[in-house]
């Protein structure tokens, strides 16, 4: 089977992260095929680009893959969320050959992609997931610290977004994600094995570099998984500004998680929270940062950080500069992180700033 050269599909191309993403490819003289299910949404949004850009009306994930798996792209990027489900028929359909690329940002839906690899490399395809600001903000500032180096002993990753919001409602893609969450609980590595922790522990304070401070604590994300394997250390903790930092919510957190593990509970708590309304407004901080504390058994300690912008915006940069490297062939086969796949570089390439 022939992939159609330099082709690039955006599932869910409607949404905010997918838009951008398109917006970015076109103006690096790449126009992208829009998919979803509402044609007339599609269309409007191919108008919007004022480009030549073609719209696919596909119903629902099996769909979307038979129409992959027939017309070939030669890359799809998937902004549809809910990678868990959606990532593996997806990515399956684009080989042999093609190359896939996701937002993931869920521990369950970044190790699901990985599990992948002898597949896809098999099939001479790349298989991208966590490509945005979440996993890799951090992995990068790992791969960088521990370059050249032995394997460390510790590592500490924060993820310190800052988002603005638009008028509108949650959607579907992050109140999963965010349900999500809760419902695997704390995890970390604990001599090199992935095991259960309290969610929202290790509460700490950061000095930004910029003079601002932000609350992190930590969570189950992806970025724990991707700055383990980046680094190889034993002992391995991912936070995040977006985790709750309060003594009151963290000592709720757990009674959260085990109701919203009950399946009929998380689909209500899904579909309210996917319809609650945002409203517009800046971002909270100047910069979003990726950070990184790594620590070798010497004793000896390294510090870094990557400096973004807006943390959705970023993440639609790196999604796109990502799509446009697999369409000319740069990636190596098999299922990887953002980092592993294309380098750390890709990082920088997408408009971040290394202070290492």
């Amino acid at each position: 089977m022939t992939t159609q050269l330099g082709e690039v599909w955006i599932l869910g191309a409607t949404g905010r992260i997918g838009r951008a993403v398109a917006s970015r490819l076109v103006a690096d003289g790449i126009a992208p095929v829009l998919v979803g299910r509402n044609e007339e949404r599609l269309r409007a949004a191919a108008a919007d680009l004022g480009a030549d850009v073609r719209v696919i009306v596909a119903e629902g994930v099996d769909r979307t893959a038979a129409e992959i798996a027939r017309r070939r792209p030669a890359v799809v990027v998937n902004t549809i969320g809910q990678y868990a489900t959606t990532a593996g028929p997806v990515a399956r359909a684009c080989l042999p050959g093609g190359h896939y690329l996701d937002l993931a940002n869920d521990l369950t839906a970044v190790r699901g992609l990985l599990a992948l690899h002898d597949e896809a490399a098999a099939a001479g395809s790349t298989l991208v997931t966590g490509a945005g600001f979440g996993v890799l903000a951090t992995e990068a500032v790992v791969a960088k610290l521990c370059e050249g180096r032995p394997t460390p002993d510790r590592v500490r990753a924060d993820a310190l977004a800052s988002v603005s919001t638009d008028d509108g409602v949650v959607g579907e893609p992050l109140a999963a994600s965010l349900v999500d969450v809760l419902t695997t609980g704390g995890r970390h590595y604990r001599d090199g094995r992935l095991v259960a922790a309290r969610l929202g522990a290790e509460p700490r304070e950061l000095a930004l570099p910029d003079g601002e401070t932000v609350k992190s604590a930590t969570v189950p994300s992806g970025e724990l998984f991707a700055a383990q394997q980046a680094s190889g250390a034993p002992q391995v903790s991912v936070g995040s500004a977006m985790a709750p930092t309060s003594p009151v919510a963290r000592a709720l957190l757990p009674l959260a998680g085990r109701l919203l593990s009950v399946p009929m509970v998380r689909r209500f708590a899904v579909r309210r929270l996917a319809a609650a309304r945002t409203k517009a407004a800046p971002r909270p901080r100047r910069h979003s940062w990726g950070h990184a504390v790594v620590t070798w058994p010497d004793g000896t300690t390294r510090e870094g950080w990557l400096r973004a912008g807006d943390g959705m915006d970023y993440t639609a940069a790196v999604a796109a500069e990502a799509a446009a490297r697999l369409a000319r062939g740069e990636g190596k086969p098999g299922a990887h992180t953002p980092a592993a796949a294309l380098g750390p570089e890709l990082a920088t390439a997408a408009g971040g700033t290394f202070l290492l």
